[in-house]
């Protein structure tokens, strides 16, 4: 892909952008344009719902409905009242609904208003549906009434009944269907040769959680048996509504939540739009830092990828932390117990995680390491072969992977071989003690020779010696040698030394500490056969004589004691 294709792939995603964020301003818009609806309270008479009233004045909505309820209630028990008898008043700021004496409710211009209708005819309106009610609720209690609901309890019984006759012998052949299809269709589930699940524990399974069904069966007939039985008459016809209740609310429930949920579900969709092309426009920028074509002072390519990573984050988490609300129960105070719980358990336990994470952040931009470099991280040597944000992993010399945690690794001390053996060269010195009867430009002479015959030691720059300590018997010689090879160190060290040995072996000097020699008495020469001159031989043992043999004596004191 060439410059001008990512450029222009950078203004397609530019574009996409700035549509999808008019989109989402107009959308939030709408939703601020939304008014709450004036609180309601229904009218019930039965537990049917007549009409929905506002409160007015100091009565609140849901007392004003119960009031009004109570009246209907109260006229429909009257014998002597005759329904058709209700009329209304008008008055300057009201409407009455009136029954003989009694003031059933009054229509006030807010009720209209709320309505959508005159006042008058709203009035009308519900006067009507009052006295169907009146009419509904003295039919519902008739003798007639009763005897309906005692013939069609008898038939819900008789019909509770043959369903569970039926049910026993169906589940009975579903039972005995599991046990024929044991070995057949149901098996046992391997994996290769090893038997995970025999087909006998899967048909257990399977009987078991056909009896379940069976019995959430029998419970949910037995519960709508209740239902449909009390719903038969009028004073347990609340209970009724109660049982179905707690069916249906969650369903609608449900129901109501996903429709309240669809303009939410817009606002998340266009939000996570814009997420996404913002990410895919930040990856393309990052990409061509990367690449060189964009080049911001002080920012390094290799910051490219990790900074990609941690704004793309930073983009994810900020559209959870917008939408969130948005999602349906987001407020309940279940869902804000159950995330306080798990943010606390999460602070709790990720300490060490987060401290590795934040220590990985700030080795990306120290740059003390890349991949392939030859490191020194406070005991552990070897090579960089993987860096996360929560461990650094090192192949040491002895092919061992060793992984360590990243809080660990900023809290120590790193020496990096790597860093400058291209460009200057990695200085590797070694020491030897050589005695004071072998002349000093020899010895540089012989370690300069073994340094430059060691394999992935540069001649330039020129190896060179210090004379770093001269000591009571010896002087401390040190050899300081290039190489642009640190991953081969140790090789390297191992050549040298061999090396410094072939060449003083060679010269004849001897690689011995002077406190040997001057012991030394009848032994050889502490250099190799091959090294040692044709005519060389060992030296004889030395013996002394004294002359005063008494004074040699042991206990001998002055004065003759």
């Amino acid at each position: 892909m060439n410059r001008i294709e990512h450029r222009n792939r950078a203004l397609r995603y530019g574009y996409s952008l700035v549509l999808i964020f008019a989109s989402l301003i107009g959308l939030s818009e709408a939703q601020a344009a939304q008014q709450s609806p004036v609180s309601q309270a229904p009218v019930q008479v039965n537990h049917k719902t007549l009409f929905t009233v506002p409160g007015a004045l100091s009565f609140p909505a849901a007392a004003r409905a119960e009031a009004i309820s109570e009246r209907i209630e109260r006229l429909s028990k009257d014998i002597a009242f005759n329904p058709e008898s209700m009329s209304t008043a008008d008055s300057e700021s009201a409407t009455d609904i009136v029954a003989d004496d009694l003031v059933v409710m009054s229509v006030t211009d807010q009720d209209a208003k709320a309505a959508g209708q005159p006042r008058q005819a709203l009035a009308r309106d519900y006067m009507l549906r009052i006295r169907a009610a009146v009419v509904a609720m003295r039919k519902e209690y008739s003798l007639r009434s009763m005897l309906l609901g005692v013939f069609y309890a008898a038939i819900a019984t008789v019909i509770l009944l043959l369903f569970f006759r039926i049910l026993p012998a169906m589940f009975s052949k579903l039972y005995a269907t599991l046990h024929r299809w044991q070995g057949v269709r149901i098996r046992s589930l391997k994996i290769q040769r090893f038997e995970l699940l025999p087909a006998e524990r899967i048909t257990r399974v399977a009987v078991a959680v056909a009896k379940l069904v069976r019995f959430v069966i029998s419970l949910l007939a037995l519960y709508f048996y209740a239902s449909v039985v009390l719903s038969f008459f009028p004073w347990t016809r609340g209970y009724a509504q109660v049982l179905v209740g707690y069916a249906v609310s969650p369903i609608k429930a449900i129901g109501d939540a996903i429709v309240s949920f669809v303009p939410n579900l817009f606002f998340i969709a266009v939000l996570t739009l814009l997420s996404i092309y913002l990410t895919k426009f930040v990856k393309v920028i990052f990409m061509e830092l990367e690449r060189g074509t964009i080049t911001i002072p002080s920012f390094f390519p290799e910051w490219s990828e990790p900074t990609y990573k941690i704004v793309r984050f930073l983009i994810i988490v900020l559209t959870l932390v917008v939408i969130f609300p948005y999602f349906p129960g987001s407020h309940s105070p279940a869902f804000r117990g159950v995330s306080i719980f798990l943010g606390v358990l999460f602070s709790l336990g990720s300490t060490s995680a987060v401290a590795n994470v934040v220590a990985g952040v700030i080795l990306t931009y120290m740059r003390p390491f890349k991949i392939g470099d030859r490191v020194k991280i406070a005991d552990t040597e070897g090579d960089i072969i993987e860096r996360t944000l929560l461990v650094t992993r090192i192949r040491s010399i002895k092919n061992v992977e060793i992984a360590i945690a990243n809080s660990m690794v900023l809290g120590s001390h790193i020496i990096n071989f790597s860093a400058s053996a291209e460009r200057e060269g990695l200085i590797l010195h070694t020491t030897v003690t050589i005695g004071y009867d072998a002349p000093w430009r020899t010895v540089h002479k012989l370690l300069t020779e073994a340094a430059l015959a060691t394999e992935n030691v540069l001649a330039q720059p020129q190896p060179f010696i210090f004379q770093t300590a001269l000591d009571d018997f010896y002087v401390h010689y040190e050899l300081n040698a290039y190489t642009d090879q640190p991953s081969k160190m140790a090789n390297i060290y191992s050549d040298l030394h061999q090396n410094i040995q072939d060449k003083f072996y060679e010269a004849g000097v001897e690689i011995m500490s002077p406190h040997y020699s001057s012991v030394r008495d009848g032994n050889s020469i502490a250099i190799p056969a091959e090294y040692r001159p044709r005519t060389y031989s060992a030296p004889t043992f030395r013996l002394g004589i004294l002359n005063d043999v008494s004074s040699a004596l042991p206990g001998r004191r002055e004065g003759g004691e």
